[in-house]
């Protein structure tokens, strides 16, 4: 680790992002999914007369823009998901030996903001994998990431769902104040196309697959060009309306693509009523306290899980309807991308501001769990 100093402030360096190369359309997804449906009706079309069994209902492009806002996923393995008899992720089992994809995709993910932020690996003194879905339990992700990028130090994995980036931003942040690290990357990778039940129709449109990387130094040996932290806030609240049971005490049937009680469900009306004025109260809280105005945002980068959510989040928060220079989206193109949705958010969209601006990266999701980070340009 390198030398500590006196009162260190840990600010944002910069930020890595990889993308997956394959996209699937709504209307690819809405064509494979009712394909499935009609498959399965007919099989169980004497029931269905009977009236001992529902039909299932087909989806279509505009039930799923409607409902979410999302357009489009990027996702590791397409050609399985598209497959009406598989439709699921395919991800070829790796050797031990053979670094795993999850650690994979959050290397290229920080060695952007490695790059970025002008910084060797080996200046690094800590690693954090803060992400929704963990490969495995051990070794962790982070200490594999670690010796993959050649870091020293020490590293370890967390899980705060959708929240986990801020919360480790915060983590990270700590870190610095104490005098434990100087410099702390921070990857979520984030293969949500594995958890995903895409036979689902009120879910099956939802999540895609991205990697995202933030680098937290202390401001001392941060490049000019980096983001003071002027505060971070984390909150918890326990909520059954978000869940994944799969474990491994109670893992997946390993035919098909599981048990549907094993895969992520939610009860979307009931988190859409609870979170938006939790977050909201959240946040404006947050910002009274740094003696912060709404007047004086100029960008929210806000977790990419709803459309409607986030409107209504952001129109609390400014006192108006945001536009999308105010509070940008990502939604349409990579879908909700748990940890990772605000931080690509922010990673595409802050170049433009100019020395001085204030904004706020925010997220929240299953646990009830949410974190925000006010953050000021500063070159």
């Amino acid at each position: 680790m390198s030398p500590t100093v006196q009162n260190p402030t840990p600010v944002i360096s910069a930020t890595g992002l990889f993308t997956p190369a394959d996209s699937i359309s709504n209307a690819e997804l809405v064509e494979s999914f009712n394909t499935w449906v009609a498959q399965e009706n007919a099989a169980n079309a004497a029931a269905i007369e009977a009236g001992e069994a529902e039909p299932l209902a087909a989806s279509s492009v505009e039930f799923i823009e409607k409902a979410s806002g999302i357009k489009a996923r990027y996702v590791l393995s397409k050609a399985p998901i598209l497959d009406p008899e598989v439709m699921a992720p395919r991800l070829a089992e790796r050797p031990n030996e053979e670094i795993s994809v999850l650690a994979e995709i959050a290397v290229k993910a920080a060695r952007e903001a490695l790059t970025r932020a002008g910084r060797d690996a080996r200046d690094v003194d800590a690693v954090l994998c803060a992400c929704s879905n963990l490969q495995r339990a051990y070794p962790a992700i982070a200490i594999e990431v670690q010796a993959a990028l050649g870091i020293e130090g020490f590293a370890f994995d967390m899980n705060v769902a959708c929240s986990s980036a801020t919360f480790g931003i915060q983590t990270a942040a700590d870190f610095i104040r104490a005098g434990h690290a100087r410099s702390v990357l921070v990857v979520n990778p984030e293969i949500c196309s594995g958890h995903l039940n895409w036979r689902d129709r009120d879910s099956h449109f939802i999540f895609g697959d991205v990697a995202t990387a933030i680098l937290v130094e202390d401001k001392a040996i941060a490049p000019a060009l980096h983001w003071e932290i002027l505060g971070t806030r984390l909150k918890t609240e326990f909520s059954n309306n978000i869940r994944n049971n799969f474990g491994f005490l109670n893992r997946a049937a390993p035919e098909g693509v599981g048990q549907p009680d094993k895969l992520f469900k939610q009860e979307g009306r009931k988190v859409f009523k609870e979170v938006v004025p939790m977050v909201a109260e959240m946040i404006n809280g947050h910002m009274m306290d740094l003696g912060l105005e709404a007047s004086g945002l100029r960008r929210l980068w806000l977790h990419q899980a709803n459309a409607g959510m986030n409107r209504l989040i952001a129109g609390k928060v400014l006192g108006h309807e945001a536009s999308a220079d105010e509070s940008p989206t990502v939604l349409d193109t990579y879908a909700n991308t748990s940890s990772a949705g605000s931080i690509i958010a922010f990673h595409l969209n802050s170049d433009d501001l100019a020395k001085g601006d204030t904004g706020l990266i925010c997220s929240f999701g299953a646990g009830y769990s949410a974190g925000t980070v006010f953050v000021r340009k500063a070159a």
